[in-house]
């Protein structure tokens, strides 16, 4: 083992926190998700205040704090696209040569036309929509025809939901995994999603069977890296599915952020050692998407109590990071529910250890970085700051 024994790595999914120089090739040139939530209204978060948040960027309402007790910087996606797979696979080592397609106007009709033929079945909606939303919107057509609804969003997702009582579960199973042997190529998306519901019309609610299926990551990424040093990896929330389970000595799903601390704080009650890898998406799923402003607001500041719970149950042998995997500014102002093309914060975290400046780093992969040479390894890319925040 290196400097730190253990290290928690917490994903905010879409966070970010302001607008990359290339915003603009993607329509997002003045977004910030952080920046427009605290413009909305004055947040309440002073634990992440503490470790440094502030300091990375202004945040209105939210003064830098003067010693900050995290390491605090931002990281910058090197990789083509703003979507949870380009993000997260960054962060672990591995550079896309071109984003993963996305689609704004539906699936092309023969490729759907495919998909009907091989699960014996017709499809409804095909149109980039909120899951919630196209379940009120579907959902009673669905029940009378039995037709699954294929729908996307701004993220590379291929989604198929389904009543639990008109299409079985492992039926749901068995089309996404059609689904998934047919998008390959120009239409290799990045995860194929079954997203079961159940109850009546007006009043139908998703499940926790969701599943993912998502692209093979190529090799050598950190989790193989880390399993080389027979370090233990214990995924959290949809860490298994971004990676297909590589790496991972164990996992657990969540219902929500508050599950995720909840399963977090357990975690690291039973597991001295390794990687415990965490991601919390109700930012995304549940606020980010849905243009809720006050809601994100909300969320951060509940995030922000349970953070402060958390971090007296860390040693000084652990190191903790915060970061994000883009953004998805809700600010009404733009029309668009998609992710943004963000910077993210980096905050790095060990009791007893002082915070200092990293900087604007240049990849996601500096992060990985860190935790394979923490470990006594290395990935392809990225530069550590092990040693910056060590001292």
């Amino acid at each position: 083992m290196g400097h730190f024994t253990r290290v928690i790595w917490i994903v905010l999914d879409s966070v970010g926190i302001g607008a990359q120089p290339d915003a603009a090739e993607y329509g997002d040139e003045g977004r910030s998700t952080l920046g427009h939530i605290a413009e909305w209204r004055p947040l309440r978060i002073p634990t992440l205040v503490k470790l440094g948040l502030a300091n990375i960027e202004p945040l209105a309402h939210l003064p830098p704090t003067e010693k900050p007790i995290a390491s605090y910087g931002k990281g910058k996606t090197h990789s083509p696209g703003k979507d949870t797979t380009t993000g997260h696979w960054e962060m672990a080592g591995i550079w896309l040569a071109q984003a993963f397609p996305v689609y704004k106007k539906g699936f092309p009709a023969d490729l759907i036309a495919k998909f009907e033929q091989q699960i014996g079945r017709k499809t409804i909606g095909n149109k980039p929509a909120s899951g919630t939303e196209i379940i009120k919107e579907l959902g009673e057509e669905h029940v009378n025809t039995g037709k699954p609804i294929v729908y996307t969003s701004g993220d590379s997702v291929f989604q198929i939901a389904a009543h639990e009582s008109v299409i079985p579960i492992e039926e749901l199973y068995r089309m996404c995994e059609i689904a998934r042997k047919l998008l390959v190529g120009p239409h290799r998306v990045g995860r194929v999603i079954a997203r079961p519901f159940t109850g009546e019309v007006g009043h139908f609610v998703r499940t926790s069977r969701r599943h993912d299926y998502a692209v093979e990551p190529p090799k050598p990424m950190l989790m193989d890296v880390l399993v080389d040093l027979h370090v233990p990896i214990f995924g959290i929330g949809k860490i298994h599915d971004i990676y297909n389970g590589r790496g991972l000595e164990n996992y657990v799903t969540t219902k929500s952020n508050d599950d995720g601390m909840d399963k977090l704080m357990q975690a690291v009650k039973e597991r001295p050692a390794g990687l415990i890898f965490c991601n919390l998406v109700d930012f995304d799923m549940l606020y980010g998407h849905r243009k809720d402003v006050e809601g994100f607001a909300n969320s951060l500041e509940e995030f922000d109590k349970r953070l402060a719970e958390f971090l007296p149950l860390l040693k000084k042998t652990d190191l903790l990071m915060i970061t994000a995997d883009h953004g998805c500014d809700p600010d009404p102002r733009w029309e668009t529910t998609d992710h943004s093309r963000e910077y993210v914060p980096i905050l790095a975290y060990s009791p007893g250890h002082a915070g200092v400046r990293l900087g604007t780093r240049q990849t996601l992969s500096d992060m990985g970085q860190t935790v394979a040479e923490n470990f006594g390894g290395k990935i392809l890319p990225g530069k550590s700051f092990l040693a910056e925040i060590s001292n």
